[in-house]
């Protein structure tokens, strides 16, 4: 404060005027009485290939933003946001002269942090300015953010893939579990989305059952993202290239985050929910084994997570679980950061080198302190790191989810890391809890990761696969030379994208008929696409 009352006294013994950074956000008075949310000001530099654009948005390029949050704006239908209060990666006052677009977004549900502006959001139009700023610019929230295209609106899509949506939709079957475990956590009424895609020449009345793939998507999935993507099974099915098999794609995002469908002090008892509730209410509906060895899992980054984690957990209750980079498994190596090491820190190495987050094999992207340091910016909740918290934390004393590490500093609190570590460090279970886990589970594990992982989760996966290895334990590890986290580069093997479905596929069919699977020579339907 001393400080700061220093520097104002220079400003004004020099006769000048501090710069400004507010904006004054305004909003229709038929609409501001009802808004409320956290308000966020973007801004970009104005450029001649960016001037058409509607957007200014978090994305690869340059972008600053700041953020308050908004209790309504009742009183003259206008608040006023400080740019250099709250502010990624620094406040507005330090953007090198010129022109700037800038666009206001009220994020009114608090889901910004984990899948973006969506429907319902309080959007302005992007508007041109000059920094420094002259005097405070008004800008209006003008629009609401409209509601995204139906399930199946195929508008825009490649050819290919707008054919495959069209096509599979008959066969997808939009299901909503009521759960009580979850009503009974928080106190009102509680359902589980999954979508069903049943396979060719499927007969809801015939005696014929199937084995079923129990799925997850990664993290900013959601549930119309996750029926979309079950297209590319239905032709995958429909072609002759996998065998049919009943897919079921589960959703488990929330504005906090993604659940893991792992039981949580913080999110309540989602694994609990998926084998007790979920998976019994789908089995009475439909034509599935409806037994362990007919019963499987996968997953593609926190779905991988999650595959692999419901494996560990009820591994008596399924036949085998294919993750691909997972979140990571083992917590001595947090994305680079061994949680359990004395002085630990998620910002620092010993050294005091930046730790990185997202590579681009080589050449790092982002570091852990700037992605921490935006997710504040963006909401309380939402972001990838504070997700974690949310299903691996213990509960603090005001209700919400302990930090694993302070957000100014980076240093790790090692009491809420020896919890994550009892409770959710499936590499220490493995090493810890074998003796038990060794007849359920042995031999039911194959993970796939690329040896380049964007976010270096190969490491962790490397001790995972030790820990297995030291207690004597039975399962696959395949790191895929040059691929990053990109699955078209996991699944691919020599120009086949669709390899490790096949492989995966084959493998579970193998375990469910006692016989391998015999591709028809002449597949139905269309001709196959790679």
């Amino acid at each position: 404060m001393r400080r700061l009352l220093i520097l104002v006294s220079a400003f004004a013994l020099l006769g000048a005027t501090l710069p400004e950074t507010r904006f004054t956000v305004t909003l229709p008075p038929d609409v501001a009485i009802h808004a409320r949310g956290r308000l966020l000001l973007f801004a970009e530099p104005a450029t001649s290939d960016n001037a058409k654009d509607e957007t200014v948005d978090i994305g690869p390029d340059a972008v600053f933003v700041a953020a308050r949050d908004v209790a309504g704006f009742s009183i003259g239908h206008s608040v006023t946001i400080d740019t250099d209060e709250t502010a990624f990666p620094k406040g507005f006052a330090t953007l090198t002269p010129g022109a700037y677009r800038v666009q206001a977004v009220l994020d009114r549900d608090a889901s910004y942090g984990y899948g973006g502006r969506g429907s319902g959001d309080l959007v302005s139009k992007v508007v041109t300015v000059r920094f420094p700023l002259a005097s405070m610019p008004s800008i209006p929230l003008d629009h609401i953010e409209a509601p995204e295209p139906g399930q199946f609106d195929v508008t825009g899509l490649p050819p290919h893939a707008a054919e495959q949506i069209t096509a599979s939709r008959p066969h997808l079957h939009d299901e909503r579990i009521a759960s009580p475990l979850l009503t009974h956590f928080r106190g009102t009424d509680q359902t589980i989305a999954a979508w069903v895609l049943t396979p060719p020449g499927y007969d809801p009345k015939a005696r014929v059952r199937y084995p079923t793939i129990y799925m997850a998507g990664g993290f900013g999935a959601n549930h119309k993202l996750n029926g979309q993507q079950l297209s590319s099974q239905w032709h995958l099915m429909k072609t002759g290239v996998i065998p049919p098999m009943i897919w079921v794609s589960l959703d488990f995002a929330t504005p906090i985050g993604t659940t893991e469908f792992a039981d949580s002090v913080n999110t309540g008892p989602w694994g609990q929910a998926l084998v007790s509730e979920v998976i019994p209410a789908l089995e009475a509906r439909y034509r599935m084994d409806a037994k362990p060895s007919g019963r499987f899992l996968t997953g593609h980054s926190s779905g991988g997570w999650f595959a692999l984690w419901t494996m560990v957990q009820h591994p008596a209750s399924f036949g085998g679980s294919w993750p691909t980079s997972p979140d990571p498994v083992d917590f001595r190596n947090f994305t680079g950061v061994d949680l359990y090491a004395s002085g630990a820190n998620m910002y620092r190495d010993g050294t005091g080198a930046a730790r990185p987050l997202e590579r681009d094999r080589g050449t790092v992207r982002t570091t852990i302190e700037q992605a921490a340091k935006l997710e504040a910016v963006l909401g309380p909740d939402g972001g990838q790191l504070r997700s974690f918290e949310w299903v691996f934390s213990p509960r603090s004393s005001d209700g919400t989810p302990a930090s694993l590490f302070d957000r100014t500093t980076g240093a790790i609190d090692l009491q809420v890391a020896a919890y994550w570590r009892d409770h959710y460090d499936i590499g220490h279970r493995i090493e810890t809890d074998w003796p038990r886990l060794k007849r359920d589970l042995d031999g039911k594990v194959h993970l796939t990761v690329g040896a380049l992982d964007s976010y270096y989760l190969d490491g962790s996966v490397r001790r995972l696969e030790a820990a297995f290895r030291k207690v004597g334990g039975r399962a696959d590890f395949t790191y895929v030379p040059g691929a990053t986290h990109s699955m078209a580069q996991v699944y691919a093997r020599n120009g086949d994208r669709t390899a490790l479905w096949k492989d995966m596929t084959s493998q579970m069919y193998a375990i469910a008929r006692h016989r391998e699977w015999a591709a028809p020579s002449e597949p139905p339907g269309s001709a196959r696409r790679p």
